[in-house]
């Protein structure tokens, strides 16, 4: 069954457009949701916003958007002074350049979404421009106003369709320069090195998502079970507390262990 889409436009390549439904790419519809509630009575907690001077409950129709003003007091904002302000949605997503395929760092990521064309009159146009990506290993810079907000695009080719990631704007995104800057720079030795590639050529791999278990979700699901079955609760054992030993040693035993499993997970052999 096709999923619902999210957003319907037109994908704007220079003069070459075609209708095109955004869809959601990952979701966490799939995990264990949990209610608040009150453990005397196991009645579910109600949610009440109260004014935080006068105590007293405050109507959904009476609330509105405030920024807190350099005095202490709250500049209003309505609804329609909002709506007013912010760019209008012409259901277009315009393609602004071509990028390489790995020129975005993924810490501009926001939200991953799929894109198919709307109908088959759109189908041509929308594979000439995926063939087109694909043929010029680019990505597309694209932007639209999606649920009420302009937002940048990174799109690129996906098996039949395309795969687009909202993008956080510059100043969302902090400066990696703050959270390295007391990280020291010390001299890596040659042999340490040689055994580090070593383990890292012997471990390589290929990303398969289904190997890749949720397990803070498992453990959710599984104790619920317990509870609802009447069955003992199994506890998860604590992890061990890593040791702090000699590197070299550390890389000598590591290249040990990793050699011995390598025929059985199938990877490559260094």
């Amino acid at each position: 069954m096709t999923p619902r889409a999210q957003w319907k436009g037109y994908l704007k390549f220079d003069e070459i457009s075609c209708q095109v439904a955004l869809y959601t790419a990952a979701s966490t519809s799939e995990r264990t949701s949990f209610h608040t509630v009150n453990k005397e009575t196991g009645n579910r907690v109600k949610r009440e916003f109260v004014d935080e001077k006068t105590g007293k409950p405050v109507e959904r129709s009476d609330q509105v958007k405030g920024y807190e003003a350099d005095d202490g007091h709250y500049i209003i904002l309505e609804q329609d002074e909002i709506d007013a302000a912010v760019p209008q949605s012409d259901k277009i997503l315009a393609v602004d350049s071509f990028v390489p395929m790995n020129a975005i760092d993924t810490v501009f990521f926001d939200k991953p979404y799929y894109l198919a064309p709307v109908d088959k009159v759109g189908a041509e146009a929308f594979a000439l421009i995926r063939e087109g990506m694909k043929a010029r290993k680019t990505a597309a810079l694209a932007h639209a106003v999606l649920f009420r907000r302009l937002r940048t695009l990174l799109i690129r080719p996906l098996d039949r369709g395309l795969a687009a990631n909202t993008l956080n704007f510059d100043y969302q995104v902090r400066s990696a320069e703050e959270a390295f800057s007391d990280v020291p720079a010390p001299k890596t030795k040659k042999e340490m090195l040689q055994l580090a590639t070593h383990i890292i050529d012997t471990m390589s791999g290929e990303f398969h998502p289904a190997q890749f278990e949720d397990r803070y979700e498992a453990a959710l699901a599984e104790l619920v079970r317990a509870k609802i079955e009447g069955r003992a609760v199994k506890r998860a054992k604590p992890r061990k507390e890593a040791k702090v030993v000699d590197l070299m040693e550390a890389l000598r035993r590591s290249a040990e262990v990793v050699a011995k499993p390598a025929k059985k997970t199938g990877r490559k052999a260094a």
